[in-house]
């Protein structure tokens, strides 16, 4: 149970630095070519292994370019976190696009556009209430 609380905590703690080092540490420009949101950090039990997470906002190529931008980072990126998070082994980085806020706002976009339909149709009853 110890060990579970230590990876979450690490995994918080990644967490945070990456999000400051994406904003002042790369220098990458590809990096800022779009808006990078952290959704998940998951680190393996043996604290060697960190996969994190990224939403990307912007166009395809954007997304593509600025992934490519943190997979070249990811050495950089061990080397500080080993360094400002002072463990003895730094986990290897490796950034995986989370695309479910993306589908998630597209589902609700269609689900309004079918309400409206429905609506501007009359096939919506009124509410009682």
């Amino acid at each position: 149970m110890a060990q579970g609380r230590r990876v979450e905590r690490v995994a918080a703690m990644i967490r945070r630095e990456v999000s400051e080092l994406l904003i002042n540490g790369i220098r990458d420009e590809r990096v800022h070519m779009g808006m990078i949101t952290i959704t998940e950090v998951e680190v393996s039990g043996d604290l060697q292994h960190c996969k994190i997470f990224v939403s990307i906002f912007g166009e395809d190529h954007q997304k593509k370019d600025v992934l490519r931008g943190l997979h070249a980072a990811s050495g950089f990126l061990k080397g500080e976190l080993g360094r400002r998070l002072q463990l003895r082994r730094a986990p290897e980085v490796v950034f995986h696009l989370d695309e479910g806020l993306e589908k998630g706002a597209a589902v609700l976009d269609l689900l309004g556009r079918l309400e409206k339909e429905r609506k501007d149709r009359g096939d919506v009853p009124l509410d009682k209430d």
